[in-house]
């Protein structure tokens, strides 16, 4: 009976984790959601520029560039895949 049960968890965890790595395109939302960090982020720099205090400029530098990429990596994944669902190519049969 324990051995079914854990054959049974195993198989559970190994197909859950297969199911966790499909990836899936950013809705547009998520890409507004991306746009309104980035803009947070620049006024958290602009604020911690006005302090003066060094490190909280780099962490907030930091912040905006890695909120940066992540915003053109989902623009560009939605781009893809939006290019993806529309372009279609004909096949004619034969190769030549």
């Amino acid at each position: 009976m324990k051995v079914q049960a854990l054959t049974l968890a195993a198989l559970v965890a190994f197909a859950g984790q297969s199911f966790a790595q499909t990836t899936t395109t950013p809705s547009k939302e998520t890409v507004k959601a991306d746009k309104e960090q980035v803009k947070k982020d620049k006024e958290a720099l602009k604020a911690a520029k006005k302090s003066g205090d060094q490190a909280a400029v780099q962490a907030a530098q930091d912040k905006l560039n890695a909120d940066k990429a992540k915003a053109k990596a989902d623009n560009k994944a939605r781009k893809d895949a939006k290019a993806g669902a529309t372009t279609t190519t004909p096949s004619t049969g034969s190769s030549n």
